[in-house]
Formats: C-alpha cells, structure tokens, sequence
C-alpha cells in the first residue's frame, strides 16, 4: 500500500556539528565537529557503539538538542538559529519522531487509531484535507488485525507497539522520520516485521534515519553512518565499509586496526604511485600495514 505524503522528503546537513552538555561540574563533547550531509528521501542508519553520540545526534536533528557550535539545518531550518516556536512548527510538520522505547511515544489510555489521530492535533489546517487517515497508517505498518484499531497499547505484542509507534512518528506525514533504537529488545521476528514497517514508510518517499547498534538493522538502510567517539567514522554503502577523511585530515581506524595499533601509536603515511596510502607504525609499535 502506498500512501503519497503532503510535504517533500526533507535533507539534513551538518557541518562541523558540536554538542557539549554539563556533568558533575564538568564540560562533556558528545560530538567534536560532526560532518554528514542526508539527501531528501534517503534511509539512513546512524551506527556505533553505546555512548558514540548517535542518539544526541538525533536528538538535534529532531530538534531537542540545541547545538552548541556548528551548522545544522533541517529541510528549510536552521536549528542553529530557531526559537521555540520555530522547532514546536518543525516537529508538528516536518519532522517526525519515534523515541526508544514504545510507551515513550504511545498514550496508554487510546486505543491504536486514536493514538494516530492524537498525534495529528498540531498538523496545521492546510495540510489536513490530504493528511493519511489513521486506518491506512495502520494498513501501512501491516497492523490490520481484527481489533487492532481499538485496541489499548497494553493489549498489543511488543513488536506491534513498537509498529503503531512508527505509524504515531509518520501520522503528521513529515517529510523526515526519526527513529531512536526501533528495534531493541525485540525478537527476531518482531524486529524484522519493525524493518518493514520503516521500508514502508520510506517507501512513501520519506527520508528516515534509524539509530541502531544492530548491523543487520543498518543492512536494510541504503546507508550507513559510523558515529565514533563524537565524530563520523565511517560509511557503509551496498555492503562496502569506507573510512572518511575529515575536514581537519583525520581518519578513524577500524576497531579492528586500533587493536593492533592502539591510541597514541606513531605511523607515517606514504602514497604510492597508484594512489593508494601505505600506514607504516614507527619501531616497536606493531608491524607494517
């Protein structure tokens, strides 16, 4: 089933992206200089481990994160600049958003379809002539169970939360859907039913970005994006990984490569004649690369 959206897919771009929040009296970098650019109307895996800074990102793409240095913008804002009212727009137009966790994004006391009809309140009048109805959002999740509509979210299995979860982040039909951990602790099959429900939605022609620490979950994306230590790592595209050169000339390395040649490991490069890029780690660091 396709359902056409009202508004264009939406870009993102990034250009030297920072975040730090306070802990315990102290400055923490979540993200140090953040490059990524996100055509309209791709999907997009944001991968990496645990504390990487993939879910801030997020935070700040959907708007609930206010970066502290850097360029942001989403489709047409500059969230670098916008006020209150410009991101409470944003958020009820053009950016949709799934939080981790099923029951952050549902209201227990409704029922499926009216969790979908709660979540398009904000959409503003113009768009609501052609704005999907809750029971083709539902259709376009595969939640077309006898009951399901009116069923309360503690009736539901988790993997079918979780797919009325997308269908309340799509309900608005923002051109971007965000999606934070949409299928952690689910089962395999429950997972995999989750992944359809996000190709379907992207299938409208919605950019969608997932954040996952599940490689199968990126696999199903056109694109994958590394988040290391604050900053883009790496890039995977049909099934290639490739390590990205940064602005100021840096290069993540491989976990793999970190563990023979750990931090603070001397190396010289030389370019050979072909064009590729010889590692070579000073004596006593490791071998040749």
């Amino acid at each position: 089933m396709s359902i056409a959206i009202v508004r264009d897919p939406i870009g993102v771009t990034c250009r030297g992206l920072v975040y730090i929040y306070r802990l315990d009296g102290y400055d923490v970098v979540a993200l140090s200089g953040v490059d990524l650019d996100v055509a309209p109307g791709e999907s997009l895996a944001l991968v990496g481990p645990s504390g990487s800074g993939k879910s801030t990102l997020m935070g700040l793409m959907a708007g609930l994160l206010r970066p502290s240095a850097g360029r942001l913008s989403v489709g047409p804002h500059d969230l670098a600049k916008a006020g209150p009212m410009e991101l409470q727009r944003m958020r009820a137009n053009d950016v949709g958003v799934v939080l981790q966790g099923a029951s952050r994004n549902l209201l227990p006391y409704l029922g499926a379809e009216d969790n979908i009809r709660f979540a398009q309140r904000e959409v503003p009048r113009e768009y609501r002539t052609d704005m999907p109805a809750a029971r083709e959002l539902l259709d376009l999740v595969g939640l077309t169970g006898s009951g399901v509509a009116s069923s309360l979210p503690k009736r539901l299995s988790p993997g079918e939360r979780q797919r009325l979860a997308v269908a309340v982040g799509a309900a608005s039909g923002a051109g971007l859907l965000l999606a934070d951990e949409p299928t952690s602790q689910l089962d395999t099959h429950a997972r995999d039913e989750v992944l359809a429900a996000l190709e379907a939605v992207h299938a409208t022609g919605r950019t969608v970005i997932v954040v996952t620490h599940d490689p199968e979950v990126g696999e199903r994306m056109h694109r994958t994006v590394t988040i290391r230590d604050g900053r883009v790592g790496a890039e995977g595209r049909r099934g290639e990984d490739y390590l990205i050169v940064g602005r100021d000339g840096s290069v993540h390395l491989p976990q793999e490569l970190l563990e023979l040649h750990p931090p603070g490991t001397l190396m010289r490069a030389e370019a050979e004649p072909d064009g590729t890029i010889r590692l070579i780690p000073t004596i006593g660091t490791g071998s040749e690369t």
